[in-house]
This record gives structure tokens, sequence and C-alpha cells, in this order.
């Protein structure tokens, strides 16, 4: 008799710690508003990796990810080895989108065939990748992105996609969910963001083991054209409780970033000026404050929820 109530009481605990929120389970009340601060495609450009780092340790920014196929991916790589609690996921790549600022694979072309155009090149849209990539190329360049990011010493925390090209394929998606637990690192995943904008149903993918962010937040054109400080604003005012991530690309408005974008207006150095002023300020500051929010990191998913 008392083995069977021991087993019970443990299926309780159990019971309830899976019925907890994701907010609970980092130590949070349940109506606790958290947010993840994230800027993107770090190693694309000097400019960016400056920009986002001092956005990381002066403004607002607790969060970001590494393209690792990209040309300035080793300067920040030794960021992040001299800065180990830094939070730093993968921005697997799969695209190689602006004009004259290109990359290949980090695996062979010769085993990635699938992945790259006649000059060898990533391709640059998302449709072409989607075409023209198997699975099990995919797989393979993911890992050797991964397996390159641990040879150079970056401790990242997450996994999440540029362009969101493995995010738009549940065959895609499938490897990407894989590699997580594999890796025991969480990825960037929200049930209604992912219907909506991907049509993409994760029930069907993912399991009450994996980490499942409430909402992710990313400006559009027509967001850029009305203001970013007005779209960053909105959206910090209207929080809703829960853990979500808030999207942005962090980069100076310089000679090297308008090379880089030439021809881009959306997600172009202005566009990332825009994103480095908002998330230096002092008003950014003061809205998170205001609105009780409480800033927090995929670091901290991966160890106090994964790990």
């Amino acid at each position: 008799m008392k083995k069977i109530l021991c087993c019970v009481f443990s299926l309780q605990l159990l019971a309830t710690h899976a019925q907890k929120t994701l907010q609970e389970k980092l130590g949070y009340s349940k109506d606790s508003k958290l947010l993840i601060l994230h800027a993107d495609d770090l190693g694309m450009s000097h400019s960016e990796n400056s920009a986002t780092i001092y956005g990381m340790e002066h403004g607002s920014i607790n969060s970001a990810s590494i393209m690792v196929p990209t040309p300035w991916f080793p300067e920040i790589a030794a960021y992040a080895r001299a800065h180990p609690m830094a939070d730093l996921g993968l921005h697997l790549t799969l695209t190689s989108e602006w004009n004259y600022l290109k990359w290949g694979p980090v695996a062979s072309k010769s085993e990635v065939p699938g992945l790259v155009n006649n000059n060898g090149f990533l391709f640059s849209s998302v449709d072409s990748v989607h075409r023209s990539a198997t699975t099990e190329e995919v797989e393979k360049e993911l890992r050797a992105q991964i397996e390159k990011a641990r040879q150079f010493g970056v401790d990242f925390t997450h996994l999440d996609s540029h362009m969101g090209t493995i995010f738009a394929k549940p065959e895609f998606l499938k490897v990407l969910i894989k590699l997580g637990r594999e890796y025991k690192i969480p990825v960037l995943l929200s049930k209604a963001v992912f219907l909506a904008v991907f049509d993409v149903n994760l029930d069907t993918l993912t399991t009450d083991k994996d980490v499942l962010l409430d909402m992710i937040y990313m400006a559009t054109s027509q967001d850029y054209k009305g203001g970013m400080e007005n779209y960053y604003t909105h959206v910090l005012k209207t929080l809703q409780p829960g853990v979500s991530m808030l999207i942005f690309h962090a980069g100076y408005d310089d000679s090297e970033m308008k090379a880089a974008t030439i021809d881009h207006v959306d997600f172009g150095a202005a566009w990332r000026q825009a994103d480095f002023n908002f998330f230096t300020s002092e008003n950014c500051k003061r809205l998170l404050k205001e609105n009780n929010i409480h800033l927090v990191t995929w670091r901290e998913i991966r160890d106090k929820v994964l790990r």
C-alpha cells in the first residue's frame, strides 16, 4: 500500500509539473509577462555584430542568434567565447538573399547540391530552397552549421531559422525539432504564430516536452513605413501574459551595411539602424518597466526547462 501511495503521489507531482505554464517553469507567476528581445543575423557583417553587441551591453537587447555560414561569423564566435553567459543561439541559414554579400553552405557543396545555385552560393529565395533541396541535404547542412559553432566554442542556447526557411516546410521543420531534442536545446516554436504565418500545425510535430512560446513578434514592411518606434511601443504596451519573443535586426546605417543591403528597403541599413535606436533607447527601458515586462533569455529556458 505504501508503494502504491508513493507512486500515486509521484504521478500527481508529474501531472502538476506538466500543467505548469512556461513562465511558471521559469519561476514566475502564470500571469507574468515575459519577453525575449532578440536580434537576428549576427555574423552577417561587422556592422551587425558591433551594433548588436553594443545593444546587449548597453541597451535592452538580451538575446541574439548567429549565422554560421556568413563572413563575419569568426568575429561573433570570438565574442561568444569571451562572453560565455551571453544568450546567443544559431540562426540556421539556408539562404543567401543579398545582391552582392553572398555565402555558401558549411557542408561540402558536393554533399548538398540541392542547396546551391549555379554560382555555388545558397539560393536567394526560400521558394528555391523548398523546390531544390532534399530533407537529407537540409539535415546535413544544419548539422554542419551546428558542429562548426561547437568547434568555434559557441555555447549556443537555441535554434531558429533565417528567413523562416526551415519553419515553412514541415519536412524541414521535423529535422530542426529533432536536432533541438538531440542537442537538448530549445527551438523557436509557437503554435499560434506557426499556424497563422507558415500554415504549419505544431500539434502533429511537437510533444509536451518541447518548448513553445506564446507569441512571436516581428515588424513588417507596413510597420516600418509607420515608424519602428510606433510599432515596438505598441507591442510592449499590449503584450499579454506568457512568454513572448520580439525579433528585430540591429545594425548601423553605415557604408558597409548600405552596400550589403543595396536595393533592399526591407530589412535594409536604415531599418536596422531604426531597430538599434529603439532597443538602445531610454524609452524602451521605460516602457518595459511601466508595463511590468520581465526580460528572460533562451539560456534560462534551456537550463531551467530542458536540462
